[in-house]
């Protein structure tokens, strides 16, 4: 039995338990549980604080995980990144009072706060930097403020929350951060299915199927605009003058394809949403 750690609360958790409902798992039904068991897919779910899948996927203990890149990295985990799943983006930056530091090198010899410690420890390493890291857990923006660090290296959605603080990001990302899955590096009995469903909760996530008619004549004009991933679906009509075709494409440039087909005479334009998929 394929042995499963999830995200048991924080913004991981509502949508890696969603794409595992997508991908044909029955999940806890109780937000109380810690374990539930699929026994018609054969697997057990665990459900964990994100920041400790790393380290029970590394253990071996449990074979593959859903957590954020930053905390497999930051966790020291001989854990391994399968693949991304998309959703829970961010990155991981240095800030400090406004006009203080114009780059990473200047923070030789300053204290440094951070949720991920070991993480912002290899990043400075790797860059010939020697800081004084502070550990803290949760709330770092506030540690400049109260005298505890000079600077921190936190996650960065909008920097609004930064700004309140009077500080400001500067330097290059230390990481773009996503939820993945990971795993402790065995081909466990049911991994691969796994696998291929979430991709195909992805592939059906982010794109949508367009149908249209077009004239024969204008038919190379139209798949220029959308040509499908392999290759345009094209079937013929009762008018012999034109075809059917039905083609898959980005949910994000739906209205921009929708525009250019209709600019080259394509008719009867319609997107449908994909439930799921096999690429």
């Amino acid at each position: 039995m394929l042995k499963i750690a999830v995200p048991n609360k924080g913004s991981l958790a509502e949508t890696a338990a969603w794409m595992l409902e997508e991908a044909g798992y029955r999940g806890r039904r109780d937000a109380k549980e810690l374990i539930s068991v699929d026994a018609r897919n054969e697997v057990e779910f665990f459900y964990l604080r994100p920041r400790d899948i790393a380290t029970y996927v590394g253990s071996g203990a449990l074979d593959v995980g859903i957590t954020g890149r930053d905390l497999l990295l930051d966790s020291g985990s001989p854990a391994t990144e399968v693949q991304g799943l998309g959703f829970a983006r961010s990155t991981f930056r240095f800030a400090g009072t406004a006009g203080r530091f114009g780059s990473v090198q200047e923070l030789a010899g300053a204290r440094v706060a951070s949720s991920y410690t070991v993480l912002v420890e290899q990043h400075l390493a790797s860059l010939g930097v020697e800081a004084t890291l502070v550990r803290l857990d949760g709330a770092v923006e506030s540690a400049v403020r109260l005298g505890v660090a000079d600077a921190v290296a936190d996650v960065v959605e909008t920097g609004a929350t930064l700004r309140a603080q009077g500080l400001e990001v500067f330097g290059d990302p230390i990481l773009s951060s996503e939820a993945v899955l990971i795993s402790n590096g065995r081909e466990a009995p049911g991994l691969a299915t796994l696998k291929r469903r979430l991709d195909g909760v992805i592939v059906a996530r982010d794109y949508v199927l367009v149908d249209y008619d077009i004239e024969r004549s204008r038919l190379d004009a139209a798949i220029a605009v959308a040509s499908g991933l392999e290759s345009a679906t094209v079937s013929s009509l009762h008018d012999p003058e034109w075809a059917a075709v039905r083609v898959m494409v980005r949910r994000a440039e739906t209205n921009a394809v929708m525009d250019a087909l209709a600019d080259v005479g394509a008719r009867a334009i319609i997107v449908t949403r994909i439930h799921a998929a096999r690429i």
